[in-house]
């Protein structure tokens, strides 16, 4: 007979693979796109019974909550207000989409933008730690693990402040810039593309583009170094009051979620912490709003072209927008524009202005044939998971060196916002809708996506739910990060080595001499004699 006290431990033992982590998160999210990303994590950990606390500021311009179980916001206080942070975004997309614009004035507008930036980046490192109730407040909580975007200025000084395993989660940065530099992630130049400086280069360089390739990156580290010395290292020593960089707090990162696959980026060398995550928001299509199902389903045998800039750009120039609008009208499909600006002169009946477009639900209907984008990576990767070929209108940051990939892949021909004539998108358009080969590439990476052995969102989750396990994952940091530039290279092997051959080739030379000099010496001696 099985004693009573047993039967409890053998039901624990039989059901133990549905007993499942119940842990507490911190989570600081970025904004627009970073947070659409960011929120699809939310909601799994949510529901996998995860308590999580989302920490945002005062003036978030898109972060929106819905109240869930488990789940609470903690909203801190910043010396900017919501309208001035608006604004700072918003004038950084007019310097980059006027095409008319002087260079006094793109440099007037740069320099405003890192001025604005500096007061931000400030605001929100004091509101977050110098708030000493707020710190006491994280303190009780007992977070397991943070997890933020490091475009949040201050997020990994505030996981070194409450000493708890934080992960990372970003798209590779331009030119590996902060992985390079902060994670200590391998970049050989003579095959990574220093990225979205540059329009042309892929991982199949020839001599001249390897030069200019290591020159970018020389440029990038020089000016990163520059504007983080100025910048963020000031302020995180302000706040921690002791000398502090940007790149000793995410450094100790434990885990860095990287928001790409193999399906677009080319081969590289990664790290033990480094986990592809791509495409973890995406997931099979929903039905349409029956009006808009109504306008798809009218568009026949020719299909639909689903249109959207992101969530940033809400308004064009009146002359860009005609510009797109009458290449739209000039093709046999129909097209669903994400578009909130005045409704242009040329609209076409064949086009329909939406505030808002269901895009995941759209690029997964049967009856989508292109999909024109600007290139920001959750779009994309909504592409790739439904196999849309697309045109490339790339504006800003990541994505010219985004459309580039998919180019490469075969999968998007790409065109100048700036330059862009009416003539140039309808082209584009007619040439990824007809030509059958960017569909077969697009469907290739689609499968290659899809052949996972876990899905990226699941995968984020394991790793997050894996450092909270496991108290961190200092395990699988590289020994890089306590090397100096000179240790990491060899450079002082490289010297002591080079010492060592020329103290051996003097030793050798000198022996030389003092034989030649000696066996000189007893010829003449012996002539003389003779």
């Amino acid at each position: 007979m099985v004693p009573r006290c047993v039967l409890p431990l053998v039901a624990l033992l039989l059901c133990g693979s549905e007993i499942t982590l119940s842990g507490n998160i911190l989570v600081l999210p970025g904004e627009y796109s970073h947070w659409l990303n960011m929120r699809a994590i939310v909601d799994e950990l949510v529901a996998r019974n995860h308590s999580v606390t989302l920490l945002t500021h005062s003036s978030s311009p898109s972060i929106k909550l819905s109240g869930k179980e488990n789940f609470r916001n903690i909203v801190f206080n910043i010396s900017m207000e919501r309208q001035e942070v608006e604004d700072m975004l918003q004038n950084f997309l007019k310097a980059w989409m006027n095409e008319t614009i002087t260079w006094i004035r793109a440099m007037s507008l740069f320099w405003n933008m890192i001025s604005d930036h500096e007061r931000y980046l400030e605001g929100v490192c004091e509101g977050l730690l110098l708030n000493k109730e707020l710190i006491a407040s994280l303190r009780e909580s007992r977070f397991d693990a943070v997890l933020y975007d490091p475009v949040v200025p201050c997020s990994d000084l505030l996981a070194e402040t409450l000493g708890l395993p934080h992960l990372v989660s970003l798209r590779l940065s331009l030119a590996y810039t902060m992985e390079r530099l902060c994670g200590q992630l391998p970049v050989p130049f003579s095959y990574v593309p220093a990225g979205a400086a540059q329009q042309h280069l892929t991982d199949q360089m020839n001599f001249i583009e390897r030069v200019e390739n290591v020159l970018l990156y020389i440029a990038h580290t020089v000016v990163f170094k520059l504007q983080v010395m100025l910048t963020f290292d000031k302020h995180y020593t302000k706040v921690n009051g002791k000398p502090t960089t940007l790149c000793d707090t995410l450094g100790k990162a434990d885990i860095w979620l990287i928001r790409t696959y193999w399906d677009f980026e080319y081969p590289r060398p990664l790290l033990p912490n480094f986990k592809f995550v791509g495409g973890l928001h995406c997931k099979p299509a929903k039905p349409l709003p029956k009006e808009m199902e109504e306008f798809v389903q009218s568009s026949g045998d020719d299909g639909i072209v689903v249109f959207s800039l992101g969530s940033m750009v809400k308004n064009l120039t009146k002359d860009r927008a005609n510009t797109i609008a009458s290449a739209l009208g000039q093709i046999p499909q129909k097209v669903l524009w994400r578009y909130s600006g005045d409704k242009p002169d040329t609209l076409s009946p064949n086009t329909k202005l939406y505030d808002w477009i269901p895009q995941n639900d759209l690029l997964g209907h049967p009856k989508t044939r292109a999909f024109i984008t600007h290139g920001g990576t959750n779009g994309l990767y909504e592409a790739i998971y439904h196999g849309v070929p697309m045109v490339g209108i790339p504006l800003f940051a990541d994505q010219p060196d985004n459309l580039l990939h998919m180019k490469t892949k075969g999968a998007a021909v790409t065109v100048d916002f700036n330059k862009m004539k009416t003539e140039d998108l309808k082209e584009a358009l007619t040439e990824v809708i007809n030509n059958p080969s960017y569909k077969e590439s697009m469907m290739r990476l689609s499968r290659i996506h899809h052949d996972q052995p876990m899905k990226p969102l699941d995968q984020a989750v394991y790793w997050i739910e894996f450092v909270m396990r496991n108290k961190g994952a200092k395990h699988l940091r590289v020994e890089a990060h306590n090397l100096t530039w000179y240790q990491y290279h060899c450079l002082d092997v490289i010297a002591f080595l080079l010492s060592i051959v020329a103290l051996v080739i003097f030793i050798f030379v000198k022996t030389c001499k003092w034989l030649f000099r000696k066996c000189c010496r007893r010829s003449s001696a012996k002539s003389k004699k003779e």
